[in-house]
């Protein structure tokens, strides 16, 4: 699927937009637009995303359905077809920034993490997810946790699911490691309910 990202104003989304702090390391746009061209349904959709604390992620607040086709009608059968979601997922780690750097420092470089995302479609290098495995729970562990549990969770996906993807752990260990991270205070911010609907 191939999703446009832009901010609200209709300009490229950079590092720059990234102004709301999430967790310890993580910094996100507070809002984005995210564009999307169903050629099967015939239908261009457009999205106004919103970071809300309060639920842990981003929210769809609201949404425009075009119909690219003169056959194509607007109804609900159609447009439920959409998979607006889908595109929340998408776009979303295009709109969270981490550094490596001191937060403070002028001239930090900050990393996108959909940049971080390999051609296997990993977000750690297999060999970064076997070392934060294998040294324990220490500080690198807890960052992998945070960045991979709040990249999930913002775009609405299972993160004790993408942690077990990435690190090849059980569910059971995941879920430690999350239990883990939240006490230390990595997880301010985001949030992922396990029975909340899609798109809602």
């Amino acid at each position: 699927m191939k999703v446009d990202v832009k901010t609200p104003d209709g300009q490229e989304l950079t590092w720059r937009d990234a102004t709301e702090s999430v967790g310890s390391a993580l910094r996100i746009a507070p809002e984005f637009v995210a564009a999307s061209t169903n050629e099967a349904l015939g239908i261009a959709t457009s999205l106004t995303v919103r970071y809300v604390r309060s639920a842990g992620r981003y929210v769809i607040k609201g949404v425009t359905n075009v119909a690219t086709q003169d056959d194509v009608e607007l109804n609900y059968p159609t447009v439920a077809k959409v998979g607006m979601q889908a595109i929340v997922q998408n776009a979303a780690p295009r709109c969270i920034f981490l550094t490596l750097d001191e937060e403070q420092d002028p001239l930090a470089k900050w990393i996108c993490i959909a940049d971080l995302t390999t051609a296997a479609g990993r977000i750690l290098p297999p060999a970064v997810a076997a070392e934060v495995v294998r040294r324990g729970g220490g500080a690198a562990r807890m960052e992998a946790i945070e960045l991979l549990y709040g990249t999930a969770a913002l775009a609405g996906l299972p993160p004790a699911q993408l942690i077990q993807q990435e690190l090849g752990i059980p569910h059971r260990t995941a879920s430690q490691w999350i239990i883990d991270a939240r006490k230390a205070g990595r997880l301010e911010g985001v949030n992922y309910n396990a029975g909340r609907p899609a798109g809602g």
